[in-house]
């Protein structure tokens, strides 16, 4: 496998992807539902999806009703604690919006279907993020800068390494400083400010000896003052910093290696957010020690958050410095450990405390860096590889979710594709027991079709609904799923669905609702038809899935009983069906996007029938159970949930 770079290319044709309208218009390829064949009129099928019998046996899709002034290029979507829902486009992946400022979250309420536009403080696109002990959403990360393809590029620039050899101050350039090639006698200039930490004095261990002097690094993008080829560099040379004297003029220069007109890709941003559900807007917090573009989030045993992967303030793959955002300081820290990852890695906590990597990832990065899977012990940075995995090479763009129940430990890797722009996918949907002392994956059962982009959500029959997604890259040659299945971890077994109406690819997610019911959101495909001529436009309608045990009689109630319950503790809930219900969960609200969520887990609560209602009874253990906000849920006799009950474990 080549070690070099394979990235997506996010903007191809982009220039001819302003002329197409806002909206696609989205054919029904067929009839939804795997007990009908694919015949007859529009209207047949139309008349036949809406029968009871078949909403009872496959669900039902329906389009959200969504007023034109909020419709957005809903790129990340999370479940508040106040059963509303964040849908967050930033700039949406539209050039024109990024370079007018105009960046863009909508808050929908479920339970009123009202609206409200939030102002969007910096472009959230390609952010991560995940839930906060106290509620809040943490937000970190995003685009400064879109890519720009070869052909486009018209300055000559690169990265640019200062290097600070004064052991006794750092030193900070401001944006705009000119660095000149000693050498080649070209002139670049640096987009950014930049702090380049002092150089450090190594000593001999043993004899206390000083040996040498390491300087401080900076990296720094940088262009040519003029437009054209010939300012293009082939080699490296080292740089004079204009404007510096004396002793700073000695200590301080640059060192570049090939400043051309190549690609270049897009840059992160260090800005980091908490959304307050309460107030509904954002709230700035300090930024992060490194710029990301494409990281995850995921939160750690004690309630603090590990930030990782990314493209950085350049352009490139964070080189594995990992940091840490403690809630109650609002501030972060590096880890003071390395380890690289492709950007937007699935991973999660475990019940241990450690830390599983699935091998899912949303690309960008070498092929052959960062992608095994496996158990990642945090304090002692020990990595221990997970064997066993199919079309290992078919993981970027894949789904993971942690099955039901969390206490089992048992995960799913569903469908991916290959690095890049690559044709390949992976139809495997493949398990993992990491309760087994020697773990190794196996493969499960297998969907109709490879599927990249599949989007997963844990249901609260203790189900996973797979929908979507597409064969080829972005939805190239009209690949995209129109199909929906039900994944259950007792029998092992897929059943379909109600299919969708619209496909979903690049950009899309979904979202479990307190009712019960699944947002699914986004699509961004490459071409708007099967010969791959005419360019793809951001697919803005938002679809809701109806489960079938939402078509049955009735379903259980649960009211009354505490806001809050500790871990090893319990709380009485008041219900007029205690006689049947026969499970108690708690379900972990979602923070999605490019079809990866760390956040979601559903956890089985112990239950006790009362004289009038359920006990039931959180686990201790704090890493099966981080600090946060749960939606309560319990099921009847026939697997038909309740509507959740919003609890906070302290």
């Amino acid at each position: 496998m080549s070690s070099l770079p394979v990235r997506p290319n996010h903007r191809r044709n982009r220039a001819r992807r302003i002329l197409i309208g806002t909206a696609v218009v989205a054919v029904v390829a067929g009839f939804n539902g795997p007990a009908l064949y694919r015949y007859g009129s529009e209207t047949y099928h139309d008349y036949t999806i809406n029968k009871p019998e078949y909403k009872a046996a496959n669900g039902h899709w329906d389009f959200l009703d969504v007023p034109s002034e909020f419709r957005i290029n809903t790129i990340h979507a999370a479940l508040l604690h106040t059963g509303k829902v964040l849908l967050v486009a930033g700039s949406g992946n539209n050039q024109k919006n990024f370079d007018a400022n105009k960046f863009e979250s909508v808050l929908w309420d479920p339970n009123t279907n009202k609206f409200k536009m939030i102002p969007t403080p910096k472009d959230m696109f390609c952010a991560g993020h995940t839930q906060l002990p106290d509620g809040k959403l943490l937000i970190a990360g995003g685009t400064k800068r879109y890519e720009k393809l070869k052909g486009d590029v018209t300055k000559a620039g690169g990265l640019m390494i200062v290097h600070n050899e004064d052991p006794d101050k750092p030193i900070t350039l401001p944006a705009g400083t000119k660095f000149t090639g000693k050498a080649n006698g070209k002139t670049f200039v640096s987009k950014d400010p930049i702090l380049v930490e002092k150089a450090e004095k190594v000593f001999d261990k043993a004899t206390g000896r000083f040996l040498r002097t390491q300087p401080g690094l900076g990296r720094i993008y940088v262009e040519a003052e003029e437009s054209g080829k010939e300012f293009e560099t082939g080699t490296e040379d080292n740089y004079k910093v204009v404007g510096l004297k004396g002793k700073d003029a000695r200590n301080v220069y640059g060192m570049a290696q090939k400043l051309a007109l190549d690609k270049k890709d897009f840059q992160g941003i260090k800005d980091a957010f908490e959304f307050d559900p309460v107030a509904e807007k954002y709230i700035k917090v300090d930024p992060m020690n490194e710029a990301r573009w494409y990281p995850t989030l995921t939160t750690l045993k004690d309630g603090k958050v590990l930030a990782l992967s990314g493209l950085d303030e350049i352009g490139q793959i964070v080189p594995g410095k990992d940091e840490i955002y403690d809630p109650k300081t609002k501030k972060w820290e590096y880890t003071g450990i390395e380890r690289r990852f492709p950007t937007y890695p699935a991973i999660f906590l475990m019940d241990n405390g450690k830390l599983f990597y699935s091998g899912s990832n949303a690309g960008y990065g070498p092929a052959d860096v960062g992608r095994d899977p496996g158990v990642w012990d945090l304090e002692t940075n020990k990595f221990k590889k997970i064997p066993g995995l199919g079309d290992a090479d078919r993981m970027e763009t894949s789904a993971t979710v942690m099955l039901p129940p969390a206490q089992d430990q048992r995960f799913m890797v569903i469908g991916g594709g290959g690095v890049g722009e690559s044709q390949d996918s992976s139809e495997k949907s493949r398990l993992v027991d990491l309760k087994d002392p020697n773990p190794r994956f196996k493969d499960g059962a297998s969907l109709d079709r490879g599927t990249r982009y599949p989007s997963a959500s844990l249901m609260p029959d203790d189900t996973v609904l797979v929908t979507g997604g597409s064969e080829d890259y972005r939805g190239r040659g009209d690949s995209n799923v129109l199909e929906a299945r039900t994944y259950d971890p007792k029998t092992g077994t897929y059943t379909r669905v109600a299919d969708p109406q619209v496909g979903r690819n690049y950009h899309s997610g979904s979202v479990l609702l307190p009712d019960g019911r699944v947002m699914i959101f986004g699509s961004d495909s490459l071409f708007a038809d099967k010969a791959n001529t005419k360019p793809g436009v951001f697919e803005q309608r938002i679809e809701i899935y109806t489960p079938p045990y939402l078509f049955r009689d009735s379903k259980p109630k649960v009211t009354g009983g505490p806001e809050t319950i500790k871990r090893g503790q319990s709380g009485v809930f008041t219900t007029p069906d205690a006689a049947r219900i026969k499970t108690a969960k708690l379900m972990r609200p979602s923070a999605v996007t490019h079809v990866t969520d760390v956040d979601q887990r559903s956890i089985a609560l112990e239950m006790k029938k009362t004289a009038d209602g359920i006990q039931v009874t959180v686990p201790k253990n704090r890493a099966l159970v981080p600090s946060g906000w749960y939606m309560l849920f319990v099921t009847d006799d026939k697997g038909t949930p309740s509507e959740a009950v919003w609890v906070e474990v302290p």
